[in-house]
């Protein structure tokens, strides 16, 4: 932002050419007194809320300001966020005397992931700290110098909320997908309301747009609610913010057209009075609405409470620093006094603007007073850094036998369809406790069999709304993502599936996901979560009339990045398999799943009972289509398949050698669990070494047929002996609106690139193989030119291109 152009604090908003009258649309709530022991309470945590948070950014000795500060007082490295924190200090104190008030299950959601100082300073003055790092953050004044002195040190607690802090369930390095994990972690959850405090820089990603419209997938008979409060403090680090530019009626408009009753907070004078009025308010609405869905006369179209609340950046910070705006500007957002560890004049303003709270007023020998004690709830379980479901309320899903489900050996079979049944029937045997979410896309994935004892539960539609649906279908995979969050941060079961080529949007989602849920199994105090499971399908593959635009893998190789201990990924071969694959994760806990599957009917090659085993160990020969040989003898080359249609090329690359060459000895693997091929020690399922020379052999050509990147595959063979002889073909984006047996062609993966593969690799070993090389080159060459002009002249693969191999 141009200093030039910087006149004021908190600059208002450009007038709108909106009319007047559409301010009629704000909520006026009546004032609600505040008993005089409250406002002193208020004032009080919110005092010694806002000191502890600046001090963590600065101090490292002197934390009570017991004597002058002098600069061997304030940290080397000055890291934090100072800018948000007193809005969310404001809204926590309050959100405090309304759980005291109502006993209600609350959790408190902060979009604003860095403003851990301010969570982290009321979490320790409501003991919640000490509850879970007994001995290190006391409510003493040892316990809070370790807070202040290691905050953003190595040690101590990062500048961002994470899985280490209290109450916490988002990891907030990324921002935008609050709301979302917010209205997710609601659902099916009754008594609980989500807080979810959104910043206005927050405000402006993609993923926060699209969930402010989760109210119309909110189910008030069955579920909680969400009470949004848009924190518009005007800046981001270095600009304003859109928000921020809004007048009060641009902003009503736009929240009300999208279902909210909207009430504004915003005169600094009565702040507290006013912010209190509206959180009652808030409440009774809330409660009104679910009320009615629960008497069975639900409000169509219900209006929930949201709050806007202007305060200042950096409110009660630094006013100005050399002539320049602070408070109420953009130089607040981080550290507003960024030498104060080197220059006498920062470190004057610090020492009077740490002053100006009278720390040592409100924490006699370092221990909060009763004046800030007083507005917490009197129930610690209730307090928003303890209610358990934010940590410890993962409820396993009563499990179903996925063999009922299995199909007959030696047919063709969807997996998506075959896999739909058995979800049906885990989700009438789980109806408060797993739910799917989804783009547009069950009926095209063919998973529509769960809708035959549920349904879509689209609010805002009359055919859907009220009848307690476990599908919800919105076209954000940002929401999806949010909510499939939520939902399993409190404890219960989600699922994920979507066309392969766009799961890649939430990728850093999911990254932030892996991240909290890791740090989360270090922390002793936190439970066990049920896995985040992506079922893809809608593969490049079969995209049938999509074109190139669907054709995207991508998101195999974001999940094989996370930590080894979390990332799992299946590619099952058949819809036994799949099937298998699904039930073990449903029943993991605390990992990321991806599965890939087709959706179009594929030959099935195992039983149930083989399907169970080869799913079990992950990878194994596929002896009918091998070469019979004797005990102990080597093949000439070794084919591997991993992936639906990838592992079928490979099986007719058999059949069709043993019809030309038979003298080629040919070993078939399939990799269901691509995880087995790391090299060992680098992560939990891979095979041991002498594992993978028992089916790899030490010396032999390995050729793999692998549905993603041939580098993702590549990267987890990198450490394996005998790199040199393994060769990787897989998906190198070729390939517009084509067939799907040409699809093969055109990215060197079908039976024709595998044969001729496999004959020039045995000639190496095989006499008899080298003897007859051209003539069975050009044998596959000519059924290759023979596909061709048959897709060329009838716009079809031929007829039997997809019949089950045959081996006699």
């Amino acid at each position: 932002m141009s200093n030039e152009l910087e006149i004021v604090p908190n600059p208002p908003a450009l007038a709108s050419a909106l009319p007047h009258n559409v301010l009629d649309l704000v909520t006026k709530v009546p004032k609600t007194p505040l008993p005089k022991d409250a406002v002193v309470s208020l004032r009080a945590f919110q005092r010694a809320a806002n000191y502890i948070a600046a001090a963590m950014i600065f101090l490292r000795d002197n934390v009570l300001l017991e004597s002058e500060l002098q600069l061997e007082h304030v940290k080397p490295r000055l890291l934090g966020h100072w800018g948000t924190c007193p809005g969310l200090i404001l809204v926590w104190s309050h959100l405090n005397l309304l759980i005291r008030n109502h006993d209600v299950d609350m959790i408190y959601v902060i979009g604003p992931g860095h403003g851990a100082p301010a969570a982290l300073a009321a979490l320790w003055l409501e003991g919640s700290l000490e509850k879970f790092y007994p001995g290190e953050y006391d409510c003493n004044s040892a316990g809070l110098r370790n807070l202040i002195t290691r905050f953003s040190v190595p040690g101590g607690f990062p500048s961002h909320i994470n899985a280490e802090t209290p109450g916490a369930m988002h990891e907030g390095g990324e921002l935008g997908y609050a709301l979302a994990v917010s209205f997710g972690a609601v659902m099916d959850k009754p008594d609980l309301v989500v807080t979810c405090i959104v910043g206005d820089g927050e405000a402006e990603s993609g993923p926060t747009a699209t969930a402010w419209h989760a109210i119309k997938f909110l189910d008030p008979r069955e579920s909680g609610a969400v009470l949004p409060i848009l924190h518009v403090n005007g800046f981001k680090i270095s600009e304003r913010t859109i928000f921020g530019c809004m007048d009060d009626k641009e902003i009503v408009c736009l929240f009300s057209g999208y279902g909210y009753q909207v009430c504004i907070v915003e005169e600094i004078d009565s702040i507290n009075e006013d912010l209190h009025s509206t959180i009652e308010w808030a409440l009774a609405e809330i409660r009104k609405i679910q009320r009615a869905a629960r008497s069975g006369k639900p409000i169509v179209k219900p209006r929930w409470p949201m709050i806007v609340l202007r305060t200042p950046k950096g409110w009660g910070g630094p006013k100005k620093l050399d002539g320049k705006i602070v408070e109420g500007s953009f130089r607040s957002h981080q550290v507003p006094l960024a030498k104060a560890n080197s220059d006498g004049s920062q470190l004057k303003l610090l020492n009077e603007w740490l002053s100006s709270y009278d720390i040592g007023e409100l924490l006699k020998d370092g221990k909060p007073g009763r004046q800030i004690l007083d507005i917490l709830p009197k129930n610690g379980s209730k307090k928003l850094g303890q209610l358990k479901d934010a940590y410890d309320s993962f409820i396993p899903l009563k499990k179903v036998d996925w063999k009922e489900f299995t199909v007959e050996k030696g047919t063709d079979q969807s997996c998506m369809q075959v896999t739909g049944k058995y979800l049906d029937k885990v989700f009438q045997e789980n109806p408060t406790t797993i739910r799917l979410f989804s783009p547009d896309e069950l009926e095209s994935n063919k998973l529509s069999a769960i809708l035959d004892h549920t349904q879509r539960n689209f609010q805002w539609d009359q055919y859907t709304r009220a009848n307690g649906g476990r599908v919800i279908e919105v076209l954000s995979e940002h929401d999806c993502q949010g909510f499939m969050q939520g939902y399993t941060l409190t404890g219960r079961t989600a699922i994920f599936p979507s066309y392969e080529s766009f799961l890649g949007i939430v990728h850093t989602m999911m990254v932030q996901y892996s991240k909290f849920v890791k740090i989360a199994q270090e922390v002793s105090w936190r439970g066990d979560l049920a896995s985040i499971n992506y079922i893809e399908t809608s593969t490049w593959a079969r995209q049938e009339h999509n074109g190139f635009s669907h054709q995207n893998p991508s998101f195999i190789g974001a999940v094989l990045n996370i930590k080894p201990e979390s990332a799992r990924v299946y590619l099952p071969p058949d819809a036994n398999c799949f099937l298998s694959t699904v039930h073990h994760m449903l029943k993991s806990k605390n990992k990321t799943n991806l599965v890939i599957g087709s959706k179009q009917p594929t030959a099935v090659y195992l039983s149930p009972e083989e399907a169970a085993e080869h799913c079990r160990i992950g990878a194994s020969i596929w002896h009918f289509a091998s070469t019979p040989l004797p005990a102990n003898t080597d093949p000439d080359v070794v084919l591997v398949g991993i992936g639906v249609e990838v592992t079928f090329e490979v099986i007719k690359a058999a059949e069709l050698l043993r019809a030309i060459c038979p003298s080629l000895r040919v070993r078939v693997i399939n990799v269901t669990d691509l995880m087995v091929l790391v090299a060992e020690s680098k992560h939990p399922h891979a095979i041991s070494k002498e594992r993978f020379a028992e089916l790899f052999t030490n010396d032999r050509p390995v050729h793999f047929n692998y549905h993603g990147y041939v580098t993702e595959l590549q990267g987890l063979l990198f450490g394996r002996e005998g790199l040199w002889r393994m060769s990787v073909a897989g998906y190198r984006e070729e390939g517009s609106t084509t067939t799907p047996f040409d699809m093969m062609l055109v990215n060197g993966v079908s039976r024709f690139d595998v044969a001729t593969w496999a004959l020039n690799a045995g000639a190496e070993w095989n006499e008899e193989v080298r003897r007859d090389l051209e003539k069975s080159a050009k044998e596959v060459g000519g059924r290759v030119d023979d596909v061709r002009k048959f897709i060329a002249q009838h716009g079809k693969d031929p007829d039997d291109m997809y019949d089950m191999a045959k081996f006699e």
